[in-house]
C-alpha cells in the first residue's frame, strides 16, 4: 500500500471517530460511541499496516509517518478517557486533533521510501516510537483538559476534574520514560553511549522534568488548580519543541543525530 491510498483511509476513519464523538456527545450508550470510534481505528491501523508493509520497515522516518501514529494514538487516548471517566467531550477534542494532523498529511506530505539509515536499523525502532507517540498522545489529552478547564469551563474547577488531569500525565509521562529509557539503551547500540546532550536529547529532558515538576507541585499545592494547569500547558509547549521544533532550530542543524525525521 502506497501513500497514495491514505485519503481515503483517512477519510473513512474520521466518519467513524466523527460519528463516535457525536454519539458521546448527544449522551448515547457508551457501547456505540466506543464502538464506532474502535472501528475508525481499526480502518486507520490498516493504513499504517499497509504502509509498514509497503515501504518494507515501520513507518516512523518522518515527521509525515511520525504524524501518522499521532493521528492514531489521539482518538485511542480519548477512547481511554471517555471510557473511564465518561466525558462527552473528549471524543469530540480528540476527533478534531487528529484532524488537524491528517489534514497536515493531506497538504504537506512527506517522502516516503524504504530507505533507513543504519542507526534506524535497530530493535529498539519501533518500541521507541511507538510508546513515545502514545506519551504524547496522553499529554496532549491532558492538554486538551487544562485548556478546556481553564478557559472554557464557567463553572469552578473540580477536583475530579484535575484528578483527570493528573491520571493523563501519570499515564503520559511513565511511557515518556520509558521512550526516555529504549532511547537511551538504542543509542548505546547505536552510538556507543546512552546520553550524549544532543539538542533533542535535552529538549526531552526539559520536557520529562517539567511533567515532573507538575506532578510535585500538584501534591504539594493541590488546591492551587489554575496555576497547576498553566503549568501543564508549559509543559505541553516544551513537549512540542521536543518532538518537532528543534528541526527548525540553528543549533540542531547540522549538529543533531535526529534531524533526519525531516526528510
Amino acid at each position: 500500500m502506497t501513500w497514495d491510498y491514505f485519503v481515503p483511509f483517512a477519510i473513512a476513519a474520521l466518519h467513524f471517530w466523527g460519528f463516535g464523538a457525536f454519539a458521546a456527545w448527544r449522551g448515547r450508550k457508551p457501547v456505540i460511541a466506543g464502538g464506532l470510534t474502535l472501528i475508525g481505528l481499526a480502518i486507520f491501523f490498516c493504513f499504517i499496516v499497509g504502509m509498514w508493509i509497503s515501504l518494507e520497515r515501520p513507518p516512523m522516518r518522518t515527521m509525515g509517518e511520525t504524524r501518522l501514529w499521532y493521528s492514531f494514538f489521539l482518538p485511542l487516548a480519548g477512547l481511554i478517557t471517555y471510557s473511564r471517566w465518561r466525558y462527552k467531550w473528549i471524543l469530540s477534542f480528540s476527533f478534531i486533533l487528529s484532524l488537524v494532523f491528517i489534514c497536515i498529511n493531506i497538504f504537506k506530505p512527506e517522502i516516503h521510501n524504504k530507505t533507513l539509515m543504519p542507526a534506524l536499523q535497530s530493535p529498539w525502532f519501533t518500541p521507541h516510537v511507538i510508546v513515545y507517540m502514545f506519551a504524547y498522545a496522553m499529554l496532549g489529552a491532558a492538554a486538551v483538559m487544562a485548556i478546556y478547564l481553564l478557559w472554557f469551563k464557567k463553572k469552578p474547577i473540580e477536583s475530579r476534574e484535575m484528578d483527570l488531569c493528573d491520571n493523563l500525565t501519570y499515564v503520559g509521562l511513565a511511557f515518556m520514560t520509558l521512550g526516555m529509557l529504549s532511547g537511551a539503551v538504542w543509542a548505546k547500540e547505536a552510538w556507543g553511549h546512552y546520553w550524549s546532550w544532543d539538542p533533542k536529547e535535552t529538549w526531552a529532558a526539559a520536557t520529562w522534568f517539567s511533567y515532573l515538576i507538575y506532578i510535585h507541585f500538584r501534591l504539594g499545592k493541590p488546591l492551587l488548580h489554575r496555576r497547576a494547569l498553566i503549568l501543564l500547558l508549559i509543559s505541553f509547549v516544551l513537549l512540542q519543541m521536543c518532538w518537532y521544533g528543534i528541526n527548525y532550530l540553528p543549533s540542531a542543524q547540522g549538529a543533531s543525530i535526529h534531524t533526519y525525521n525531516l526528510n
